[in-house]
C-alpha cells in the first residue's frame, strides 16, 4: 500500500518538505561546523523561493500552504535561533554546568525568536498571503540576515544576541513589507547563490553583499521600494513567509 501522500502533494510540496529537512540538517551541523550551517539555512531560502515559482509553474496543492509554513518553523525559526544560540554561548565561553544569567539571557531570547517567528509564520497564513505586502518581517529574511552576518565573520557574541532580540519584535510588528519583484527576488537569489558557493572569495564579498541587500530591504522597502499607491497592481511580486 502506498503512502497517503503520494499523487496528492507535487513537485513545489517536494522542494518544502526538502527546506524542513535542510533547517534540521543546519541545527545538527551548526554545533560542529557555525559556518556550515550558515550556508544551509541560506540554501533553505533559496528552496523556499523555488518552491513558490515551481508552484507558479505547475500548480500548487491544497496542502501546500501548510506545508510551507511548518517547513519555515524549521528552516527560519529553529535553525536560525539555534545557530544564534551556539554563536553567543561560544563568543561568551558558556558552559552547561550552571544555569548562569548570561546562559538564560542566551537562552531565553533565541527561545523567544522561536516563538515569535511561529506567531508570525501563523498569521502570515492566515492573513497576508493575498496581497503584495507582509506586517512584520519576513522569517526568511532574518534567517538570511542571521546566515549571512555569520558568513560574512560577524560573529561578536552580544551584537548577535542584540540582532535575535530584535528581530523577535520586528517578525510580530505591524510595519508594512512589500513583496520583492520578480527581478529583485532574481538578484537575491543569485547573491544567495553565490554567498553558499564561494563564501570566502574575494573578502567574502557575496556574504557581504547578501547582507547589505537584506538589512537595506529591511530598513528601506516599508518606505521606498515602491509607491504605495503600486502596491496592489506591483507585477509578479515575490512574497515569502
Amino acid at each position: 500500500m502506498l503512502p497517503r501522500f503520494v499523487g496528492r502533494l507535487g513537485v513545489a510540496d517536494a522542494v518544502t518538505i526538502a527546506n524542513a529537512a535542510l533547517g534540521f540538517v543546519a541545527v545538527v551541523v551548526a554545533f560542529v561546523d557555525i559556518a556550515l550551517a550558515a550556508r544551509l539555512i541560506l540554501l533553505a531560502a533559496i528552496a523556499d523561493g523555488l518552491d513558490g515559482i515551481l508552484a507558479r509553474r505547475y500548480g500548487g496543492t491544497d496542502v501546500g500552504p501548510y506545508l510551507d509554513s511548518l517547513a519555515d518553523v524549521a528552516s527560519f525559526a529553529v535553525a536560525p535561533a539555534v545557530v544564534a544560540f551556539v554563536v553567543i554561548i561560544d563568543g561568551l565561553e558558556l558552559g552547561f554546568d550552571a544555569m548562569t544569567g548570561e546562559l538564560l539571557l542566551a537562552t531565553g531570547t533565541c527561545a523567544l525568536f522561536v516563538a515569535m517567528a511561529v506567531t508570525r509564520l501563523g498569521m502570515y497564513t492566515a492573513f497576508d498571503v493575498s496581497g503584495n505586502y507582509t506586517e512584520g518581517i519576513q522569517t526568511t529574511l532574518a534567517a538570511t540576515i542571521i546566515g549571512a552576518a555569520i558568513l560574512a565573520g560577524t560573529t561578536n557574541p552580544w551584537l548577535v544576541l542584540a540582532v535575535t532580540a530584535a528581530f523577535c519584535y520586528l517578525m510580530v510588528s505591524r510595519i508594512e513589507y512589500p513583496d520583492l519583484l520578480a527581478r529583485d527576488a532574481a538578484i537575491m537569489g543569485v547573491v544567495h547563490a553565490l554567498a553558499i558557493l564561494i563564501p570566502e572569495f574575494a573578502g567574502r564579498t557575496f556574504p557581504y553583499a547578501l547582507l547589505t541587500l537584506g538589512i537595506a530591504y529591511m530598513t528601506l522597502s516599508p518606505w521606498f521600494y515602491w509607491r504605495e499607491e503600486a502596491q496592489s497592481t506591483a507585477p509578479d511580486a515575490h512574497g515569502n513567509a
